[in-house]
C-alpha cells in the first residue's frame, strides 16, 4: 500500500545548448515501466553557470522526497555540474533513503547491498577528488607566491589562522567542496568558518 503512494520523480537538467527532452523522457518513461514504477512525475530545469544546486530546483525536489520515494535520471552527469556536486547530491538522496535510478549508468542506489558498497565507492571517490583539489590548489598557489604574486589578505587587519588559507579556501569551494568539509580539512569548527567568510565577504 505504502509503495503505490511513493512518488515517482523523473528528473531533467538542460543547458542553454540543449532544449529537447523528449530523449530522456523516452528513456527514463522505458526503464520505469520496465521497473513497475507506474506512472513518472518529470521534473525539469534549464541550469548554466557553476551556482549550488541548493539554489536549483533540484533542491526543492530532494527535500520534498520521503523514505523509499524514487528519484530517476538520464544520467549522473544531469545532476550537477562537478564530481564532487553529483557525490553531495547523492550522499544527500541516500541519508534520506530515497530510492536512486540512473538509466545510462545503470545504477541503482536502493537499500540493497550492491548499493551499500557503491556507496561506500562514491564517499572514497569524493574524499579522493577533495583530496586532489587540494593538492593542485595548493600547487597553483605556491606556483603563484613562486611568481611573486602576494597571497592572502593584508597584515594588521583581524587574525584568523584561515587568513593564509583564503585563496585556497575561496577554490575549493567554488570547486564543490562542501563547507563542512572544509572547516574540517583545516581543522576548526563550520560555525568559525561561517563566521571568517562573513569577516571576508566571501559569498561561495
Amino acid at each position: 500500500m505504502g509503495q503505490d503512494k511513493r512518488q515517482v520523480i523523473g528528473y531533467l537538467r538542460v543547458s542553454t545548448q540543449e532544449q529537447d527532452l523528449e530523449k530522456f523522457k523516452a528513456a527514463i518513461l522505458l526503464f520505469s515501466n520496465d521497473k513497475g514504477f507506474g506512472q513518472v512525475k518529470f521534473i525539469s530545469e534549464k541550469v548554466s553557470g557553476k551556482g549550488s544546486w541548493k539554489d536549483r530546483k533540484l533542491f526543492q525536489v530532494v527535500s520534498s522526497l520521503n523514505k523509499n520515494d524514487v528519484l530517476i535520471v538520464p544520467e549522473l552527469s544531469r545532476l550537477g555540474r562537478s564530481t564532487l556536486d553529483v557525490l553531495e547530491i547523492l550522499k544527500t538522496l541516500k541519508d534520506k533513503d530515497i530510492n536512486v535510478y540512473s538509466v545510462k549508468e545503470g545504477l541503482e542506489l536502493n537499500g540493497n547491498i550492491q548499493s551499500k558498497i557503491m556507496s561506500t565507492m562514491l564517499s572514497l571517490i569524493a574524499e579522493l577528488e577533495r583530496d586532489f583539489i587540494s593538492a593542485r590548489t595548493k600547487e597553483a598557489l605556491k606556483a603563484r607566491k613562486a611568481a611573486g604574486v602576494i597571497l592572502g589578505r593584508p597584515k594588521g587587519k583581524g587574525k584568523s589562522k584561515l587568513d593564509k588559507h583564503k585563496e585556497e579556501i575561496e577554490a575549493l569551494l567554488k570547486t564543490g567542496s562542501t563547507k563542512v568539509w572544509v572547516a574540517k580539512h583545516f581543522e576548526t569548527t563550520p560555525g568559525n568558518l561561517y563566521n571568517w567568510m562573513r569577516q571576508n565577504a566571501i559569498k561561495v
